[in-house]
């Protein structure tokens, strides 16, 4: 296991360089203690898909909460319906009629059939449905051209769900079909994990909002749109009123910003301009700046005013990979949901070999062809563009020179 974190940063960290840099696991293991769940709120039955429970949901009905008819046709007594076949058609008398969501006003005896639609409740005395294909009716009589057992057909109390049964546990995150569970034992609203909230501060003077055209020597922020669709994911709030100037007092101000969360991107390295690890280490804690990564090296964290703090790059794939690495396990914990990475994962071999550097782990985009691993040859870390044209990532740790052409390696697929 690695060694704590133990900072000793200045507090101006500019023009200086690193001095050193965390190992990833050192970073998680000082994230993971730092990360406990927000607190929890009541939130109604249409508003619940996509939110995590945060309290464990017990049925007190049964469903169905009587027996109910599965198909279309004649609830009869399956003894009754004994032998009966297109050849040898057995003649019942039809006694009564029953609808869904109406009490059955009939029961059957020796002889008789009740003609039942699809969710009826069962008459008293009926043990089986015959489907309509499988009878011929005429006002009072049905023919029977089929056999069936007891209970076909038939949906009994609590088949679906029985009272008193844990139906879903806290930490779930809720799908649609979830919702439908509780809705159906009648449950209005439900206790789920507060979203944390987010603030994303994005800098840079050559930066132009997100939806202008580049122009002359000034770029487009892509970083904002991209980190507010990954809080999101993650089950995070997102705040971000826009491009902060690149001034000390303006980061301070946005950082200090009521969150549980801030997410700087853009100078967090140790330029002349990088305002931000200063202001960290000035007026918070300055925990950790430069972890052993390719990219997103320059990335840093601490706390300040009780609020996580995470100084991602401004370079595109180094923020999306900082943020995926660091900032995205906070907010999954805090939402209460799991800390992992929410990319399903392969092992495919490699079509040729990857190349890595002992020391440092590298996060190394790559293609599927063939079902083979096609690592992408890939210079900077800001052709965002990169992580479109890839179909997922291969993690290289940093005891690894890298992997020879042929071996299985795990890839963590972007979709």
């Amino acid at each position: 296991m690695d060694a704590e974190i133990s900072p000793h940063h200045p507090t101006d960290v500019r023009m200086r360089g690193f001095a050193s840099r965390a190992t990833v696991n050192q970073v998680w293991q000082w994230i993971d203690g730092e990360t406990g769940r927000t607190s929890s709120e009541m939130v109604v039955l249409a508003d619940l898909a996509g939110r995590v429970l945060a309290a464990d949901i017990s049925s007190d009905v049964d469903v169905p909460a009587f027996d109910r008819a599965m198909m279309d046709g004649f609830a009869v007594r399956a003894e009754d319906a004994s032998g009966a076949s297109a050849y040898n058609r057995l003649t019942l008398a039809i006694v009564g009629e029953a609808l869904a969501g109406q009490p059955s006003p009939s029961k059957v005896c020796p002889g008789q059939a009740v003609r039942i639609m699809t969710g009826a409740p069962m008459p008293e005395g009926a043990d089986a449905v015959i489907p309509a294909e499988m009878a011929q009716s005429e006002l009072r009589e049905v023919s029977i051209m089929g056999q069936v057992t007891p209970g076909k057909h038939v949906g009994r109390i609590g088949e679906d769900i029985r009272c008193g049964t844990t139906v879903l546990r806290e930490g779930r995150r809720l799908r649609p079909q979830d919702v439908g569970v509780l809705a159906s034992i009648g449950v209005a609203q439900a206790k789920v994990f507060s979203k944390p909230r987010v603030r994303i501060v994005v800098t840079g003077n050559e930066l132009l909002p997100a939806g202008s055209r580049p122009i002359g020597s000034q770029v487009v922020d892509c970083n904002g749109p991209m980190l507010m669709a990954l809080i999101r994911r993650d089950g995070g709030l997102p705040i971000y009123p826009g491009i902060v100037p690149d001034d000390p007092a303006s980061v301070l101000s946005a950082m200090r910003d009521p969150a549980d969360v801030v997410i700087v991107s853009g100078g967090s390295s140790v330029g002349q301009e990088d305002h931000a690890p200063t202001l960290l280490a000035q007026h918070g804690r300055l925990e950790v700046h430069g972890v052993a990564m390719r990219p997103s090296s320059p990335t840093g964290m601490g706390r300040m005013d009780q609020c996580l703090v995470f100084l991602l790059p401004g370079n595109p794939v180094s923020c999306l990979c900082a943020y995926d690495f660091f900032a995205g396990r906070a907010i999954r914990a805090l939402a209460g949901l799991p800390r992992r990475w929410p990319y399903q994962a392969v092992r495919l071999p490699l079509a040729r070999k990857l190349v890595s550097t002992v020391g440092r782990l590298d996060y190394a985009r790559v293609k599927i062809v063939d079902d083979r691993v096609e690592p992408l040859a890939i210079s900077g870390a800001s052709m965002l563009s990169s992580t479109t044209r890839a179909d997922g990532f291969v993690v290289v740790p940093e005891d690894s020179e890298g992997y020879p052409p042929g071996v299985e390696v795990e890839v963590w697929l972007y979709d």
